[in-house]
Order: C-alpha cells, then structure tokens, then sequence
C-alpha cells in the first residue's frame, strides 16, 4: 500500500506545473496534496469494491466539484477557470492513482502465483528477517514449523497457529510458494556411476538455500555457467 501511495504522489507532483489560475501562476503541488488525498478517499477501490471513506465513516463527503452549478461558470472567468483546474485535478488524481494499482499489481504477478493452500495445512515460515530466534545467526534454521493454517486471508495471505518462540509474532505471513533456485556459480564438479555424467556443487543467489549437487542437465543457463567455472579453474599463466 505505501509503494502504490509513493507512486501515486510521484506522479501527481510531477504534474503540478499544469495546474494555472486565472492569472497565470502555477499552483505549489503542496497546496494541491489535499485534493489528492480526497481523491484517494472517495475512489472505489478494487480490494474492498468501496471507497474508504465509506468504508471509515459510512457515507462519502460532497466534493466542491459536486456543488458548483453549471450556469455560474460562464458569468466570471474566475469560476470557469477554477472549475478547469478542479477537473483537471481530479481526472489527474484518478489517473496516477490508477497507474500506480496497475502497476503494484503487475510486479506482484510477476512473482506470485494463487496457492492451494487450505485451513488444516502445515507449513513453514522463513526466518530470513527474524531477529528474535535465539541462537548465533549463522546456525539459525532457514525456516521454522510446522505450524498449522487457522485462516485464509485472500488468496495471497494466511493466518497461522504459531507456537514456540514466534508465539507473539503476528500470526499473518504473505504466501510464497517454492521459488525458483537461481544459480550463481559451480564451485566444484565430480563423476558419477555412470562415467558420461558429471555433478556440479551449484550456489544459489538465496543465502538461505544451501549447495546442492545437480546434473548438467539440471542447471539452467548450464553453457554459460559451466564456460565460467571452467576459465576460472584454469591455471594462469
């Protein structure tokens, strides 16, 4: 929610030299933060399918825009020119606020998938960002559990039975389903029973993954990561 905000004000800012009044000056974007904040409030949002403030108060306010009437913009260049910039504001504010939605959720996608998690299941958490497990760092278990699912948030979120030393953790973990191994480097190779294949000691970029043997054929990107290990291991001259 604070990237969407963060993206949302950015590109509203950046725009604030095309707000003019009727003289000509360019408004502060700071005076204009306000109306984008209203913006954001009385837009329906797609997670909840309302608007927060409905959704805080249980009615949405008149906007300024709602009262002016339609035979007064025309009298005094004042009003008119007024009413430009709300309409320009508003339609701005709806379009940075849906640009930076589209845009959270497109880098979301790209790394998470729907999971078939279920109530009852057992999984385990990562302890990568943990600071209160005892014990020296360099020991410390990658992940800690089982612990049982009491309650699915969305398809994205769970809610566990922690137990243990997390017990006063809160108990809602984002959900990340076996992520890809990526491979950084061999750092050493081996024969096997059958003399036409070789293992190779991989590294993963996640500290948290430990080296494991793999066949070639199980290396992705095995050409150019094989090439480097080999010019490495060569003597130099």
């Amino acid at each position: 929610m604070i990237k969407k905000l963060e993206d949302m004000i950015r590109g509203f800012c950046t725009y604030g030299l095309e707000f003019k009044d009727y003289d000509g000056f360019t408004h502060d974007w700071c005076t204009l933060i306000p109306a984008l904040e209203m913006e954001y409030k009385t837009s329906i949002h797609s997670s909840t399918g309302k608007t927060p403030e409905m959704l805080e108060k249980g009615w949405n306010p008149r906007l300024p825009y709602d009262t002016l009437k339609k035979d007064l913009v025309d009298i005094h260049p004042t009003p008119r020119s007024f009413k430009s910039m709300l309409e320009k504001a508003r339609n701005h504010e709806n379009r940075c606020m849906q640009d930076s939605f589209k845009y959270a959720k497109e880098r979301w996608d790209k790394s998470h998938k729907p999971s078939d998690f279920k109530i009852g299941y057992l999984v385990l958490v990562s302890t990568l960002n943990f600071t209160n497990i005892k014990g020296p760092k360099k020991v410390k278990d990658s992940f800690a559990g089982s612990f049982m699912i009491k309650a699915l948030h969305g398809p994205n979120a769970v809610q566990l039975e922690l137990t243990g030393e997390l017990m006063n953790k809160h108990p809602a973990f984002p959900v990340k389903e076996g992520e890809e191994k990526k491979i950084i480097k061999v750092l050493e190779e081996r024969g096997t029973r059958n003399k036409k294949e070789r293992e190779y000691l991989v590294r993963y970029r996640n500290p948290a993954q430990e080296d494991e043997w793999r066949l070639e054929k199980d290396i992705t990107n095995a050409d150019e990561i094989l090439r480097r290990f080999r010019h490495e291991r060569k003597p130099k001259e």
